[in-house]
């Protein structure tokens, strides 16, 4: 299921979740394994990522601050890659996402994605499925003392 799907029909960027990555095993149980996938006239890429419950409260906070027409950088927490959501890039006329492979290969793509208005509402939709499909099911109670929600 994607939790980001931009494309232009020239350009694309998507983050697909695959689901957990320790379905049943407290605290990884709500851990999701995902893949970011690349695609473009100039090339194309695929990266693992790992997505914890606070990356999606993460992307939430973020397409706030991409309808407001600030730029975001989703996740830079050196155990992923960086990913930067530009709401306009001026020299390409049109919104923008720049991915980092810092802690692995050191690769990085600028991807410019000519979107229709209103993308920013079409993420959100995708993120309240991911949600739906993979809730928070395990609460910290303590430090490293985990629980599953009732």
């Amino acid at each position: 299921m994607d939790l980001i799907r931009l494309s232009d029909g020239i350009n694309s960027f998507r983050v697909r979740v695959l689901g957990r990555r320790m379905p049943g095993v407290l605290p990884l149980h709500d851990l999701l394994d995902a893949e970011v996938l690349i695609e473009s006239g100039f090339g194309s890429g695929r990266l693992e990522l790992a997505l914890l419950p606070d990356d999606l409260d993460g992307w939430a906070r973020g397409l706030d601050m991409l309808a407001a027409g600030q730029d975001v950088c989703w996740i830079d927490d050196n155990r992923s890659p960086e990913i930067r959501f530009l709401a306009f890039d001026e020299e390409q006329e049109t919104p923008a996402v720049r991915v980092e492979d810092i802690s692995g290969s050191g690769a990085a793509m600028f991807l410019p994605i000519c979107l229709e208005e209103g993308w920013v509402d079409e993420q959100r939709k995708l993120l309240q499925q991911v949600r739906r499909e993979w809730p928070r099911e395990v609460q910290e109670t303590s430090p490293m003392a985990y629980e599953w929600r009732r």
